[in-house]
């Protein structure tokens, strides 16, 4: 298969790139800055560039992928607010002009999303049947998200949201910052503690997606979270176990905000999302608990 990937340079496009590759696909990666590649299975093309036209190279593709976004690990100030939702907006928008220009269109777009869709509850268990979103800021944004995405439904693609939870990976995203104050033998309970983390492996989040390409039964919304979310205290806990640190100095809540600002919300709230679609369509999770997953990761 032919499948374009916006995002492809992030922590999840780069495994992803290299993994549909192994499986024999030919991928094509759209990024803002000009890249080579001598891999015959791989292209790099420039867009969101005014003198950009990636239509003219993504005739015949299969699927489009639109993991496109700016970061939202960074100080909540208003203008980085305005960012965090006019990147995915402005990116998604191009993807759907691009597939529009096609003479021949994907049969699939598959979209990041997030699993801040649902708000936040200590109580509540979160699947893709939940229809209303939360009324934070995180909700807020991941709804105007999903609903530009969902336009390709009317241009004919089978349209997968990838709520995403926090993604596990040694080198990037959250849980490089969240084991640190463990190595350096300060860490302990952030918060109350009994905020859910709703997590995934990175290697799964991977297969998850290659598992919803060859699925015709997936579309909308569908979590990318293990089975198993737990509560930030346990998590901590695991992580002490598992690189061999004591689990012992709180970080208090007050602390938290007054360091981090808005972004706080990030780690002081969650909720406990699970993959009823993928489990229910036979999906096999390699690391559905947590202490293998980052027994793996770290070993």
């Amino acid at each position: 298969m032919k499948i374009a990937i916006t995002g492809g340079t992030g922590l999840v496009g780069k495994s992803l790139a290299s993994s549909l590759i192994e499986s024999g696909n030919e991928v094509i990666i759209l990024t803002r800055n000009d890249q080579q590649t001598n891999h015959q299975s791989l292209k790099f093309i420039k867009w969101l560039h005014e003198d950009a036209s990636p239509e003219n190279e993504l005739e015949g593709t299969d699927v489009f992928i639109n993991l496109a976004g700016t970061t939202i690990n960074t100080r909540w100030t208003d203008s980085a607010k305005s960012d965090i939702l006019s990147s995915r907006i402005t990116a998604t928008n191009e993807v759907l002009r691009i597939i529009g220009l096609l003479s021949k269109r994907p049969k699939l777009l598959i979209n990041a999303s997030a699993v801040g869709f649902y708000g936040v509850s200590e109580k509540v268990l979160f699947t893709e049947a939940q229809p209303e979103p939360g009324s934070d800021f995180l909700a807020e944004t991941v709804m105007k998200w999903e609903q530009e995405a969902l336009r390709a439904e009317n241009m004919g693609l089978r349209t997968v949201l990838c709520r995403f939870g926090i993604i596990l990976d040694k080198e990037e995203g959250a849980l490089p910052k969240m084991v640190m104050p463990y190595r350096l033998f300060a860490g302990g309970r952030i918060g109350s503690g009994r905020q859910w983390v709703s997590w995934i492996h990175l290697d799964d989040a991977v297969k998850a997606i290659h598992f919803v390409i060859g699925n015709e039964n997936l579309k909308g919304a569908v979590n990318f979270t293990a089975p198993e979310p737990v509560r930030m205290d346990e998590f901590g806990k695991t992580i002490a176990d598992v690189v061999n640190r004591p689990h012992w100095i709180p970080v208090p809540t007050t602390a938290l905000k007054a360091i981090l600002g808005e972004m706080s919300f990030l780690i002081l709230y969650g909720q406990q999302a699970v993959p009823s679609k993928l489990t229910e369509q036979g999906f096999q999770f390699r690391y559905p608990t947590l202490k293998p997953a980052l027994k793996q990761i770290y070993s």
